[in-house]
């Protein structure tokens, strides 16, 4: 009866998505990578510009890009005087791949969390370790992609603001299913990443009281859990502050009495569930923000910021809603919550380059690098769908994912290839020592004016 029964929702849920893709081909204009649907009129902003490009622009936060924006700087000019091929990389685009493995990828994880419905909960956890949590990482590093503009060719469309319009879309519907999603990060959090990472200036109490549209820094919502940051801690309510993230990482075993080992073991344990617990009450706050229309949590935002948290929350809930009717069962939910949250934390083999990008690393020059990349090797690259070229991508923020490794073998000099470990060392240096966020406590990184 089970096998019935699963092959029963998997056709259901089949012919519930087939509608999807049937619009998604039926409406495709003569260039047929893309969808008029997707540029169709909705309470959606169009996209700031791609801010990274220019990084030396003042900000609402700072008038200056901050020492390690400067640092990637730095090493782009270098690398452009030297290898001045590098620019045909940030001309490419990777919409040929990256469009269609993001639909394959959003259906899958849609087919999946029905199918979970009928699995008990073990199973459904195996699921979501593999292939969920791939396919969850996939669809952020697409949309991540198609925000730095480098998705849609710039010949696909009739001109820039058109594809700013295009890409604001697909970075809206391409964020769903989820169950919290990564959709407001990238949209207010990412590009002023690239300009304020290591912002000496910026705090969580600050990005949580501030009254710009944009996060300061949005990585520091996530880096909060596993690193040493400076500033008061956010949100703060009747002047008390109420932060799970930093509640979690105040309990990490930090005394070198203890082996690294152990100290790496209960502090990853730590992590996992200050991150997954913080998941769950932002999956809740979705309702909140969806009824009432603001976001508690940033209370001075303008409210263009609130408008567009709503419009999100409202029809990311709708689809989940639609997923468990069709699923008849909460199960499709924990499926969706399990695989945006496993590949996180360890022991997930993404975890390690997740934890690792922005530390405090010191080479054999004494310079405190800002950014590191995780090498694994090829297999390691299609896991994580290049997310693990991190510093590369900072340096050039505009080259698209299935490029970066190119960068890579152009200049391995700026890379540091032989600096290769396991990712199980990986994992233990981060979770035994946590270092300061992005090089904040140095002082050795030249600014670029």
């Amino acid at each position: 009866m089970k096998g019935r029964r699963s092959v029963l929702v998997f056709l259901v849920s089949f012919a519930a998505t087939a509608s999807y893709v049937r619009g998604f081909v039926s409406t495709c204009a003569s260039r047929q990578e893309y969808c008029h649907f997707l540029t169709a009129k909705m309470p959606i902003r169009p996209r700031r510009s791609n801010t990274a490009l220019n990084i030396s622009a003042s900000t609402a936060f700072g008038s200056l890009p901050s020492r390690t924006a400067n640092w990637h700087k730095k090493r782009r000019i270098q690398m452009l005087k030297k290898y001045p091929e590098i620019k045909e990389l940030e001309q490419s685009h990777s919409g040929n791949i990256a469009l269609p493995l993001l639909i394959a990828s959003n259906l899958s994880l849609v087919v999946l969390s029905v199918l979970s419905a009928s699995y008990a909960v073990w199973k459904v956890f195996l699921l979501a370790l593999f292939p969920g949590s791939i396919l969850s990482l996939w669809q952020l590093q697409i949309l991540h992609d198609c925000l730095h503009g480098s998705m849609v060719s710039k010949k696909s469309t009739p001109s820039p603001m058109n594809k700013k319009s295009l890409e604001d879309r697909i970075l809206f519907w391409g964020s769903m299913p989820s169950v919290f999603g990564y959709f407001l990060y990238l949209k207010f959090g990412h590009l002023s990443h690239h300009r304020n990472v290591g912002n000496s200036d910026a705090s969580l109490a600050k990005l949580f009281d501030s009254q710009q549209e944009e996060f300061e820094d949005g990585d520091m919502l996530f880096v909060a859990h596993r690193m040493r940051l400076k500033g008061e801690v956010g949100p703060k309510v009747n002047g008390v502050a109420l932060s799970v993230s930093r509640t979690g990482f105040d309990a990490w075993m930090t005394s070198r009495k203890f082996n690294p080992t152990l100290r790496a073991s209960i502090n990853s344990v730590i992590f996992a569930s200050s991150f997954m617990f913080e998941r769950i009450l932002l999956s809740f706050n979705d309702v909140i923000v969806a009824i009432f229309g603001k976001n508690f949590f940033f209370p001075n935002k303008p409210e263009s910021f609130h408008a567009e948290c709503r419009t999100y929350c409202l029809c990311a809930i709708f689809v989940r809603l639609m997923i468990v009717a069709i699923a008849g069962s909460w199960k499709a939910l924990l499926f969706l919550y399990l695989s945006e949250t496993l590949w996180s934390v360890p022991p997930h083999p993404a975890s390690a380059m997740f934890v690792t990008n922005h530390g405090s690393v010191t080479n054999q020059d004494g310079e405190c690098r800002p950014t590191s990349s995780t090498y694994a090797g090829s297999w390691y690259s299609l896991l994580t769908l290049g997310t693990n070229y991190h510093c590369e991508h900072h340096d050039f923020p505009t080259i698209p994912l299935n490029y970066l490794h190119k960068l890579h073998k152009i200049a391995p000099e700026f890379y540091h290839i032989s600096e290769r470990r396991s990712l199980l060392s990986i994992l233990v240096g981060a979770f035994s020592a946590p270092e300061f966020y992005a090089c904040l406590d140095a002082n050795n990184v030249e600014l670029v004016r």
